[in-house]
């Protein structure tokens, strides 16, 4: 079965770098995002791990846990996370689920249900679909689902947008317009009439079209 938005993340047991977790209870009444690699000693993997050690505080300051996911066994992702420490400049502190038996990567339709085998004997290639991110809401609802190819690096700074535009549309009947960064005005929900919008919004919007209500980005 496919995965979409708004459905509730698949729950699993499994062992990460930091002990054995239930997902859903790691969550708890946090956000979090779930990001997966087609195997461990990668290279682009090796600095987009790097790369969300260094950014972690910023999601922190959100309520927004990281948990990273590889094909290969809890052990060689703790020797894995010394090599990108060496070369990245920055620890990996987020906990990383070891998925040996590909049991996470076939939950979330990463790799097919009827794929043979564990991880041994395979390759980065074989798993080339467990290039994914899944933002994961305090409801265990999946927000965002994206997959990249092997051999592009993914945007985590664009990731961390999009978990401050939820966030903010979450709390706010608003939506973020094209390349919006937090800070920016934003556009009216087409949920909300004119005579609701002079409440939520008291200090005034500008009209672009009926359906394009421009305002400041509230508080």
């Amino acid at each position: 079965m496919s995965l979409r938005i708004n459905d509730i993340a698949p729950n699993f047991t499994a062992q990460t770098t930091q002990g054995q977790i239930d997902f859903h209870q790691w969550i708890g009444d946090s956000w979090a995002i779930l990001f997966s690699h087609p195997k461990d000693f990668t290279p682009v993997c090796t600095t987009e791990l790097g790369y969300m050690a260094k950014i972690e505080p910023e999601f922190t300051k959100r309520n927004c846990k990281l948990i990273g996911l590889s094909i290969d066994p809890v052990d060689r992702h703790s020797a894995w996370a010394k090599d990108i420490e060496e070369t990245q400049g920055y620890a990996v502190k987020y906990p990383m689920i070891g998925d040996p038996d590909l049991a996470v990567a076939k939950l979330y339709n990463m790799l097919p249900a009827d794929e043979a085998g564990g991880a041994d004997g395979r390759t980065a290639a074989a798993n080339a679909t467990v290039r994914s991110v899944f933002i994961v809401g305090p409801d265990k609802k999946i927000k965002l689902m994206l997959t990249y190819p092997m051999t592009t690096g993914r945007n985590f700074d664009e990731v961390l947008r999009v978990l401050d535009s939820m966030q903010l549309t979450a709390k706010h009947k608003v939506a973020t317009p094209v390349n919006w960064k937090h800070g920016d005005d934003v556009i009216i929900a087409g949920s909300v009439s004119d005579d609701d919008a002079k409440t939520l919004f008291p200090n005034g919007w500008k009209t672009v079209k009926p359906y394009l209500r421009v305002v400041k980005q509230p508080g």
